[in-house]
């Protein structure tokens, strides 16, 4: 998903090597440690909004949502190769979904003729999506180096997600375009590129933390979460998704419809959040939820007003950040006032 969200100043760069070379594994902590440590250079140059939130999670959890996230941008940039032919693109999902299963079904070095295919006609023009591509093998290495609850968890997701893209791809017409019909498509978009996401992330929550008290209410909320900041996403970036060939709401009435939709679903992420802190969830998990939230609510205020293209500032995001801090300090509701 895109986002005007700036990176985290301090996150680790490396802006000396293009290609990173192979890691010799030695342990599963010890690879998954280093690895990790070049990983995150991946998360400033593929996601600004993801490298604002991921590092106010610590430990295990960062480490597992910083590979979810990767795979899934993999995954996503896969789905978005515009330069590929409809076929490619659900062939590439497919196949990047196999790498995903049981390590011990997936034959070493799997990845390296996939990766070269794919990178012999780029699927992106972006630089830091290319580069992820490029690390694909290294991503893998990290993923099958988790602890095997959290590798079940991400590779499920990752792997669910693969397919529902495949079949999203297999609606667009000969020349890649896809144009949506109407709310319920919508809907269905974007619990696969979202929804999913929601679900991902708080099984790795509940593996992290003891919320066995309000695991029902996140699973309940989870999907509407992630649907609630990829509708904010639709909305912001209408004219630049229709120049792409990319139409996911079709006129006047049903955009009214996905503002009311997002503005819904934002309330259900606030009762996520709150739902953490009632638990008494670490501070990085509340910081984690309830940031992208407040940045959605404001996004969805300044679209509203000044249309699709406009967002938040620099300043405004870090002001939100502050408050956001501020609050948590106070012990006040993590997500902000209830209505925006």
């Amino acid at each position: 998903m895109r986002s005007g969200v700036a990176p985290l100043a301090g996150t680790r760069r490396d802006d000396t090597t293009h290609r990173r070379p192979g890691i010799p594994a030695r342990g599963p902590g010890r690879l998954l440690r280093r690895l990790m440590a070049d990983l995150e250079d991946l998360l400033v140059k593929t996601s600004r909004t993801f490298a604002l939130s991921i590092p106010q999670l610590e430990g295990a959890t960062r480490d597992q949502v910083t590979l979810g996230y990767l795979l899934l941008r993999i995954a996503d940039t896969l789905e978005d190769a515009a330069v590929w032919s409809r076929e490619q693109r659900v062939e590439a999902l497919f196949r990047f979904a196999d790498l995903l299963k049981d390590p011990n079904e997936t034959a070493d070095g799997a990845a390296e003729g996939l990766v070269a295919s794919w990178l012999a006609e780029p699927p992106s023009p972006h630089e830091g999506y290319l580069e992820l591509l490029e690390a694909t093998d290294e991503v893998l290495a990290a993923y099958r180096a988790l602890d095997p609850p959290a590798r079940s968890v991400v590779g499920h997701h990752v792997r669910r997600t693969c397919v529902g893209m495949a079949h999203i791809v297999r609606r667009a017409d000969r020349d890649g375009e896809l144009r949506l019909r109407g709310i319920p498509e919508l809907r269905d978009y974007c619990y696969v590129v979202a929804g999913i996401v929601g679900e991902m992330l708080t099984e790795l929550f509940l593996l992290g933390a003891p919320l066995e008290q309000v695991a029902e209410a996140l699973r309940r909320r989870a999907a509407a979460f992630g649907e609630a900041l990829q509708l904010v996403n639709i909305l912001k970036d209408a004219a630049t998704d229709e120049d792409e060939g990319r139409s996911f709401i079709r006129d006047g009435r049903d955009r009214t419809l996905a503002f009311e939709l997002a503005r819904a679903d934002l309330e259900v992420a606030g009762e996520y959040v709150a739902h953490l802190q009632q638990a008494e969830a670490p501070r990085g998990y509340l910081g984690f939820t309830a940031l992208p939230v407040r940045l959605a609510w404001a996004t969805l205020a300044r679209v509203e007003e000044q249309g699709p293209g406009s967002k938040l500032t620099r300043p405004e995001v870090a002001t939100l950040v502050g408050a956001l801090h501020a609050d948590l300090d106070a012990g006040r509701p993590a997500a902000g006032a209830a209505s925006r």
